[in-house]
């Protein structure tokens, strides 16, 4: 009786192991379909690759596709330019996200607290071309509002569309405008979860809101911050190609310092029709992706407390 017994858990697991396993099938298959057997294509980097042949026909070439990038000077600059924009991105949207929401947590009136919320998240569902069109009312050399309102008060014209040194600045607080929003949600879920006792306890110790938001409040929205950074830090590599082109567009003036790897690629393969080498600088981004994704996951362990889960 007593084996009767412990068989039927056994298979009561196992058997809802094989629903479980069942039930992750079409993720699996999505993944394998979609994700993995699209990774095949790499192969096009290491060869010569034309249509009549192709992929599989076409000769190998090596490393020439990888030559031809990395002794072109637009390596350094499409680089940089990605890792400094993306870090300004991280480091603004961090602050901005977090300030925010702890202000609209200040506000007392739920009313007034929707309504400020919707209002900061509505610009994420705005798509980057009518945000172009919107800059471009902005900043338009020629009756644009910002060079209008400058000429007014007996300033000096701003060609920004020229200027390549503004517009790290100018994609930052674009960047902040729609995606902080965004943010705010997140953090404003952590800001919900924490114990409202801790702020009593607080109240009776004496300690202002000011202290309590430091004492208490940013440092339990301290994991979620790391989480967020990690994952960002995952993706440093790659580029927001909807951002960038849609901003900028074909104005090489700009690329000195809004160039990126997947705008580089976009024109290399639309202006040379060259699949191996745009697939080359591809492949660079991906590999420099996972040493980052691998680096952000060593630090997350390292930062983590693994018996209690939580990072630090």
């Amino acid at each position: 009786m007593q084996q009767v017994a412990t068989r039927r858990p056994r298979r009561l697991r196992r058997s809802g192991q094989s629903v479980l396993y069942w039930m992750a099938l079409p993720g699996i298959l999505f993944f394998l379909v979609f994700n993995y057997l699209p990774m095949l294509g790499v192969i096009i980097a290491f060869k010569n690759y034309n249509f009549r042949d192709g992929i599989f026909g076409s000769p190998w070439s090596g490393f020439a596709n990888f030559e031809f990038f990395f002794t072109s000077p637009d390596l350094f600059r499409v680089t940089y330019n990605t890792l400094f924009l993306n870090v300004l991105f991280i480091v603004s949207g961090t602050i901005a996200s977090v300030g925010t929401a702890i202000l609209l947590n200040e506000i007392r009136s739920k009313v007034s607290g929707r309504i400020f919320q919707t209002f900061i998240f509505f610009p994420y569902f705005i798509s980057w071309i009518v945000v172009s069109l919107f800059l471009g009312t902005f900043l338009a050399t020629d009756r644009g509002i910002i060079d209008s309102v400058l000429v007014h008060f007996g300033f000096d014209r701003v060609d920004f569309m020229n200027s390549p040194g503004l517009w790290p600045a100018i994609l930052v607080l674009v960047y902040l405008w729609k995606s902080t929003g965004y943010g705010v949600v997140v953090y404003l879920a952590a800001i919900t979860g924490v114990n409202p006792e801790y702020y009593e306890a607080a109240r009776i110790d004496g300690a202002n809101r000011f202290q309590q938001i430091v004492r208490i409040l940013l440092p339990q929205l301290r994991p979620t911050i790391l989480v967020l950074l990690i994952l960002a830090v995952g993706r440093i590599f790659y580029g927001d190609f909807g951002m960038i082109y849609a901003l900028v567009g074909d104005n090489g003036q700009l690329y000195s310092t809004t160039d990126v790897i997947d705008t580089y690629v976009f024109r290399s393969m639309r202006t040379l029709g060259d699949m191996g080498m745009t697939s080359a600088v591809g492949l660079y981004q991906s590999f420099m992706g996972l040493i980052m994704i691998v680096a952000a996951n060593w630090i997350s362990r390292k930062m983590s407390d693994e018996k209690k889960g939580v990072l630090y």
